[in-house]
């Protein structure tokens, strides 16, 4: 997966904005003003910072060397994976969806229900 590819799966989910909150290269995708992924544009290789279930995160390091604890960002909730790394794009997209899933699940019901992610 190339970063254009992440790009435009992240802003094809649900009530996502991107934006520069840091600075210009590190490109920030939120769901309900709630990070999910940021990626960093100027990093070779390409990688994005995803949230993940604490558990998961740490079983993913252990299987995967291009799977580590995100750099300036709370590692027992974090990871960082090099696009680059052989990964199908549809794991990648899991991975995505899992932090994305996250993110929603913090929510108050309130909102979830006023952004139509519960009835």
């Amino acid at each position: 997966m190339n970063i254009e590819d992440l790009r435009m799966y992240c802003v094809s989910k649900a009530h996502v904005t991107e934006s520069f909150p840091f600075d210009q290269s590190t490109l920030v995708f939120k769901v309900a003003d709630k990070m999910f992924a940021l990626a960093g544009l100027e990093r070779i290789p390409h990688a994005v910072n995803l949230k993940c279930n604490p558990d998961l995160a740490i079983e993913l390091r252990e299987k995967y060397p291009f799977v580590t604890g995100a750099y300036h960002m709370n590692k027992k909730h974090w990871n960082t994976i090099e696009l680059s790394s052989g990964l199908t794009t549809d794991e990648i997209k899991k991975w995505i969806d899992h932090s994305y899933d996250l993110v929603v699940k913090s929510l108050t019901k309130k909102k979830q229900k006023e952004l139509g992610f519960i009835k």
